[in-house]
């Protein structure tokens, strides 16, 4: 037997007992009439979606690159890199996570020349605070990675009330980047709630990375509350990522990571969602569990 048959014959065999403890998570997560609503799509972590207006496709699921500031990632060296990323493809997953301070960019770049780049979504993001700053981590990014055009770049952990104006000049420049061709969608991820509620409102954001998960571990604020900015940023046609999805590792049962798949896929308006990773048992667990978690 595969290990990828196995873990689903060990999941299939914790059915009620995993439900049960979904259930539970779950009621006391959010409200009884956004629980009972809480019926995710049929779809699988390798089904491909559209980050609303952004037109970008990616799969469901996607390989962070972040864990623990991306210590994890950068420990598995370029040649277990290489591996993870190549098997995550060929089971059909698309979507890499990146960022500047992760200090994974090299790691990414020749594992880029290996595989069909028109097939690949790669979100990365920068930490400028002014207009020059900006302008050239967008030139450096491409040198880095290796790419003409960055598929997303994101105004990245965004913590103040009233951002989009106080960092205009950087929203500018990359708006300006995408008017160019030198990336495709503008995004941002953030790290309070008062800076969510700005991003919602933001116009020029195309797509937002957002930490969502059944018990709040790790987030802005308490899920119901994060849960309605998201669904203010779809209700826009804003692409929505989420972040999290496991509190970075604080989820160490499969009956919480579980309960935490069921509540984000169930909410309806998260299209694709990164974790971090760093072997390939731990996607493969986690494709198994999307299934079990959209399972009617």
């Amino acid at each position: 037997m595969s290990d990828l048959s196995r873990r689903h014959f060990l999941l299939g065999s914790t059915t009620a007992a995993l439900a049960a403890a979904t259930a539970r998570a779950t009621a006391w997560a959010a409200p009884a009439s956004e629980a009972a609503a809480a019926k995710p799509a049929a779809r699988l972590g390798t089904d491909v979606v559209t980050l609303g207006r952004s037109r970008i496709e990616t799969s469901v699921l996607g390989i962070g690159t972040g864990t623990v500031g991306g210590r994890e990632q950068r420990d598995l060296g370029q040649e277990g890199f290489a591996k993870l990323v190549h098997e995550a493809f060929d089971r059909g997953i698309r979507y890499i996570d990146t960022a500047d301070m992760y200090r994974t960019h090299a790691m990414i770049a020749p594992v880029l020349k290996e595989l069909p780049r028109d097939k690949l979504f790669i979100q990365t993001k920068t930490t400028a605070k002014t207009a020059e700053a900006a302008k050239a981590d967008v030139e450096r990014f491409r040198r880095e990675l290796g790419v003409e055009t960055l598929d997303t770049c994101l105004m990245h952990c965004m913590t103040r009330k009233n951002w989009p104006t106080d960092l205009r000049g950087v929203l500018d420049v990359l708006v300006e980047a995408k008017q160019k061709g030198r990336i495709r969608a503008v995004g941002v991820s953030c790290h309070t709630l008062e800076a969510l509620v700005d991003a919602a409102d933001c116009d020029e954001i195309d797509v937002h990375l957002v930490r969502i998960n059944h018990r709040g571990d790790k987030m802005d604020a308490p899920p119901a509350e994060v849960a309605a900015q998201i669904r203010k940023m779809r209700e826009k046609n804003k692409g929505v990522i989420g972040m999290k999805i496991y509190g970075e590792g604080a989820f160490k049962t499969p009956e919480e990571r579980l309960a935490s798949l069921k509540y984000v896929l169930g909410l309806g308006c998260v299209d694709a969602f990164t974790i971090g990773f760093k072997n390939i048992d731990q996607i493969d667990e986690t494709l198994a569990m999307i299934k079990e978690a959209a399972a009617p």
